[in-house]
């Protein structure tokens, strides 16, 4: 069965940092596509991140995070990481990581129609 969990959320202040992970048990992440995603309240799933498979190990960020946040893996320990610099309010949202069955072929994709299994979500907030 495939699980993934998401841990490192937290309250930090603006300007703070943290580090997200996305650890994986039933299913090796190293040639599997990951994505990172994040919802408000009130607003759709945002695509905020992903990286392709270790053979390729390309990265993608939506123009929100973009110089701020960045995406990488571990596969000795079957992680992905999110660090997250320069936090704003507006970063507020529980945070999702998720992956696919296959079918993205180990390429970095923000839409969350391609992803297949998705990690329960931890809730970043920033404020001050």
């Amino acid at each position: 069965q495939v699980q993934l969990v998401e841990s490192g959320g937290g309250l930090v202040q603006p300007g703070g940092s943290l580090r997200l992970s996305c650890s994986a048990s039933g299913i090796a992440l190293d040639y599997r596509t990951i994505g990172w995603f994040r919802q408000a309240p009130g607003k759709e799933r945002e695509g905020i991140s992903s990286i392709s498979s270790s053979l390729d190990g390309s990265t993608y960020y939506a123009d929100s995070v973009n110089g701020r946040f960045t995406i990488s893996r571990d596969n000795d320990k079957n992680t992905v990481y999110l660090q997250m610099n320069s936090l704003k309010p507006e970063d507020t949202a529980v945070y999702y990581c998720a992956t696919d069955t296959g079918h993205l072929q180990g390429l970095g994709s923000l839409l969350a129609d391609e992803y297949d299994y998705w990690g329960q979500g931890t809730q970043v907030t920033v404020s001050s």
